[in-house]
């Protein structure tokens, strides 16, 4: 009935359609398994993309030639860059979008990918032969034949949805958990844990009163996440709303703590720490009297409305109560109250770096499995499973992105190395390199590589690379021209800038804090027409380099030296037991995760610098 396939992609989510998607493209032949066709790429949570670090994250995934962004894009109802009063590495894009759309686009884009098939039906275990994973095993008893095996199982593994002292057993609202897997992985090995998350209360949007709530909007001037020319940034866009809760809201939701499964132990999970839900907010934080809530809408043409910041597990009657003391929800009505939901993970320590798993040949995780929490998180884990899938059973060299090239590579790096055991959500400060690792500059740093795996187009290639000489020329252009006070004094002090003295390179007034490259548009006409003639990426990447020279040359030069800790390798039948001057806690570590570099090793939690710089004696000799 089936054929045997190169890879199987377990899971239709967010992960597991990147994953499908990356292996076609390349040229593997791909089934992607799903307990529900109708739910491919389904926004489990709220209606949006990116965000902070996690918006650069969706720019790496289409620099690369992944499809998140694309899909944000064709999907967004608003843009908005988060961060811009602060300096270009916090900068961060974030689109709300419409639901619906998203997982359509989604679906579209597979069903329109060539090697992609698709088959609905519970995967209930791996088939394995010789501690390798040969294919997969449905509820109906069907065995289809696969080269390697990609998980992405979201938060269906034994999943249990709770509310109030309701529980039953869904990996989301109406869906069945998934049931075998879990038990398998066990048995030949595998370490499981137990996570939970959880969703707030969907809302009908002509219930509610937005005069008594603050309305934002969209950026002024839209942008998109993908740097490619297939989509456009909005023209018009959809407001979200802010309101808060109230003295009176945390009472009533108080009522509801002694049912709470959070409060009274049911839940056993860990939940995430920087997403918690309202009763967890209003029980640590005690002492504030409101708590920001967004009314986000769920599409173009929905009624729907996402409460976001109202996540909760609490009675629905303590919900439906508690949101109508809520400003501008008085007469709310609810769709659907919100639930927590507990699911099974496998800690990512027992992957590699391509994250294929040590226990079993090319068995890949990617996901909520791997312990992430987000789309962005999981959609590039799943983008990376599906290119080294297809590289593992083509013989290809695998591919590793290094943490001074990408989030990705940080991401990936701190779940191999440090392991997780609550939720893990992408910041900037997990990057040691965040000046290096913008969002505007994404598509330099990983188009090519795209490029090299046939993920991005030659038509992007050639764009980033236009793009490339174009700030290189702009910048040195700008050294090359020069300004006369009497030309640029008057605007100066408009700007509040002090005056020039005598002719300066015009570059010297970018460096300024208070100028921006848009304002020597201003000084005269000659540089009012040359500086049009390039595109506001360009102008703004150029200020940036300009700007933050200094930042960026000290970071390249950190890089490098984290570098040359990276070139040296570790081979996988290392001996530490045989090095005595390691500490117990190193050897333990090192011969858990097995790295493969010194660099890697330095990262592993418990290693510390005198024990890698005993690894590295020992590796000279």
């Amino acid at each position: 009935m089936f054929p045997e396939y190169d890879v199987i992609v377990v899971g239709a989510g967010h992960a597991g359609c990147e994953a499908a998607h990356a292996a076609a493209r390349m040229g593997s032949k791909v089934l992607l398994a799903t307990m529900n066709m109708n739910t491919i790429a389904q926004m489990s949570c709220n209606p949006a993309m990116g965000g902070v670090a996690k918006g650069q994250i969706v720019r790496e995934i289409d620099a690369l030639g992944g499809m998140s962004g694309i899909i944000s894009d064709k999907s967004m109802i608003q843009f908005r860059m988060l961060n811009k009063s602060k300096g270009p590495a916090m900068w961060s894009p974030r689109t709300q979008n419409d639901r619906m759309r998203f997982a359509e686009e989604w679906r579209l884009t597979l069903e329109g990918t060539p090697n992609v098939d698709f088959w609905q039906e519970m995967v209930t275990g791996i088939v394995v032969e010789n501690n390798k994973a040969i294919g997969i095993t449905t509820g109906m008893g069907i065995k289809i034949k696969a080269k390697a095996v990609v998980l992405t199982n979201g938060t269906f593994l034994n999943g249990i949805i709770h509310i109030g002292e309701k529980q039953f057993g869904g990996g989301r609202t109406g869906e069945h958990a998934a049931k075998g897997i879990t038990e398998q992985l066990i048995s030949l090995g595998f370490e499981a844990g137990r996570m939970k998350t959880g969703t707030p209360p969907r809302v009908d949007g002509r219930s509610l009163d937005y005069s008594k709530m603050e309305e934002q909007q969209g950026d002024e001037f839209p942008e998109k996440f993908s740097f490619s020319s297939s989509t456009q940034p909005l023209a018009q866009q959809k407001s979200c709303f802010i309101t808060y809760t109230n003295n009176d809201v945390h009472e009533t939701l108080q009522t509801g703590f002694d049912k709470s499964p959070m409060f009274n132990g049911r839940i056993q999970g860990v939940g995430p720490r920087y997403c918690p839900s309202i009763e967890d907010k209003i029980n640590r934080f005690a002492e504030r009297d409101r708590h920001q809530i967004f009314v986000e809408p769920e599409g173009w043409n929905t009624v729907e409305i996402y409460v976001n910041g109202f996540s909760t597990s609490l009675p629905e009657d303590v919900q439906y109560k508690a949101l109508r003391q809520i400003a501008g929800f008085e007469n709310a009505k609810m769709f659907r109250p919100g639930y927590a939901i507990e699911y099974d993970y496998f800690p990512p320590t027992q992957l590699s770096l391509t994250l294929e798993t040590k226990l079993i040949e090319n068995l890949y995780f990617a996901g909520q499995i791997n312990g992430t929490t987000g789309y962005e998180e999981a959609a590039c884990q799943g983008l990376i499973a599906g290119i080294n899938a297809h590289n593992k059973v083509t013989e290809a060299e695998p591919f590793i992105l290094k943490r001074s090239e990408a989030y990705i590579g940080v991401l990936i790096d701190d779940l191999i190395n440090k392991g997780t055991k609550e939720p893990y959500r992408m910041f900037t400060s997990r990057a040691e390199f965040r000046i290096l690792l913008r969002q505007d500059n994404a598509d330099i740093r990983l188009t090519e590589k795209g490029h090299q795996l046939g993920l991005a187009s030659d038509e992007r290639l050639e764009n980033m690379l236009n793009k490339k000489k174009d700030v290189a020329r702009l910048i040195n252009d700008l050294q090359q021209k020069r300004v006369e006070p009497e030309d640029a004094n008057e605007n100066l002090t408009s700007l509040n800038s002090a005056p020039i003295k005598q002719r300066i390179p015009v570059l010297g007034l970018v460096k300024r804090p208070e100028l921006g490259i848009n304002h020597l548009k201003d000084l005269n006409d000659d540089l009012k027409t040359y500086l049009e003639k390039y595109h506001q990426h360009v102008l703004e990447q150029a200020e940036i380099l300009i700007k933050y020279d200094n930042y960026i040359d000290k970071e390249k030069q950190l890089a490098d030296k984290m570098e040359q800790l990276e070139d040296k390798k570790i081979r996988k039948d290392f001996d530490y037991e045989s090095i005595k001057a390691l500490s117990s806690e190193a050897k333990e570590k090192l011969k858990t995760i097995k790295p493969q570099t010194i660099g890697q090793a330095s990262r592993i939690s418990g290693v510390s610098p005198a024990d890698v710089s005993v690894l590295m004696v020992y590796l000279s000799k």
